[in-house]
């Protein structure tokens, strides 16, 4: 039976939303349909007990005005998720929606999100890599410390000399590595297929702690290949292999940025910074925005763009040059 009222509508969007998208595009486009339904109740609108074929097409426009005492960037996301929703209902034939008129509104009072340069503290990653690369060398007293320092190792090398996202890194599975191409093929962002290329330095990392990890892959009485590439190494896992989570991803890196630069320097340095020092090393080393877009595998070349702007540290030695230089 299709949905009939405004609230089980937004409820049959959000569960196509959640079959098709991740999980963060869900929760951020059921908040999004949250706030609309709170903008509609404050214009008089029931939704629970009002038919979705009466819904106005200028309920874009009060939720676009309510939504002004947030950042532009929320803004943008909330509106993308009502727009979406108004899609959702023209294709299911559930309201007659003038989709031009829709996005029209939108565009004349949405707000541009500002344009930020990335920051991350170049020389600080350095360091951390520095400081894995010399990790796992000597067994630890504990199996399981020396499994999780291996880990650790490859995981932070990983993100630096791929650019791969937290949540993809977490994901990647043993069968997806072509060790002879030293490739991988992932499902990305926006559910795209993307081919990610692997340094020296990163699978030889991988092939030391896979080597470490063998007797309990080995006993896991699963395929190879679909074994986590990153695995859990603690007491609850037990014998069985188990994937890393992205919480886990993300306290790898506040652990190791702490032991390796103080307690004081967690939060500096987050998996996305890694993103940031790949795409960054990319541009510099090459000068070619092309190259870099395509391995970061960003949609909008404009979004690489960012990272050709140049560093802190640059523009203060050019300044020091041009103006202090006797």
């Amino acid at each position: 039976m299709p949905p009939s009222t405004i609230s089980q509508s937004i409820t049959a969007y959000l569960d196509s939303v959640r079959l098709s998208r991740s999980l963060n595009t869900y929760r951020t486009y059921r908040n999004g349909m949250q706030a609309f339904a709170l903008v509609l109740k404050s214009n008089g609108i029931d939704c629970d007990k009002e038919a979705i074929s009466a819904l106005a097409e200028d309920a874009i426009v009060w939720f676009s005005d309510a939504l002004k005492d947030l950042a532009p960037t929320s803004e943008r996301l909330y509106l993308t998720a009502a727009t979406s929703f108004f899609e959702y209902l023209a294709a299911e034939n559930l309201a007659a929606i003038n989709l031009p008129r829709i996005r029209l509104l939108i565009r004349q009072r949405a707000r541009r999100p500002g344009i930020r340069l990335p920051q991350f503290p170049n020389d600080d990653i350095e360091q951390v890599l520095n400081h894995m690369l010399t990790l796992g060398e000597q067994p630890a007293g504990d199996e399981l410390q020396h499994l999780r320092d291996l880990r650790d190792r490859a995981f932070l090398i990983t993100l630096a000399d791929t650019g791969l996202r937290v949540h993809e890194a977490c994901k990647l599975v043993r069968g997806d590595l072509d060790w002879n191409e030293q490739r991988a093929i992932i499902i990305g962002k926006g559910n795209r297929e993307d081919v990610v290329r692997f340094s020296d330095r990163s699978i030889q990392a991988i092939k030391r702690y896979l080597q470490a990890r063998a007797r309990i892959d080995g006993g896991s009485g699963r395929e190879l290949v679909r074994l986590p590439l990153f695995a859990r190494h603690d007491r609850g896992a037990g014998a069985k292999t188990k994937p890393i989570t992205t919480t886990t991803g993300r306290n790898i890196v506040t652990e190791r940025v702490a032991q390796t630069l103080g307690p004081g320097a967690v939060g500096t340095i987050t998996p996305h910074s890694f993103r940031h020092y790949f795409v960054t090393r990319v541009l510099r080393s090459s000068g070619n925005l092309k190259l870099a877009q395509e391995l970061a595998r960003h949609r909008n070349i404009a979004v690489t763009q960012r990272y050709a702007h140049l560093s802190n540290d640059e523009l203060d030695r050019g300044f020091r040059e041009a103006i202090d230089k006797k």
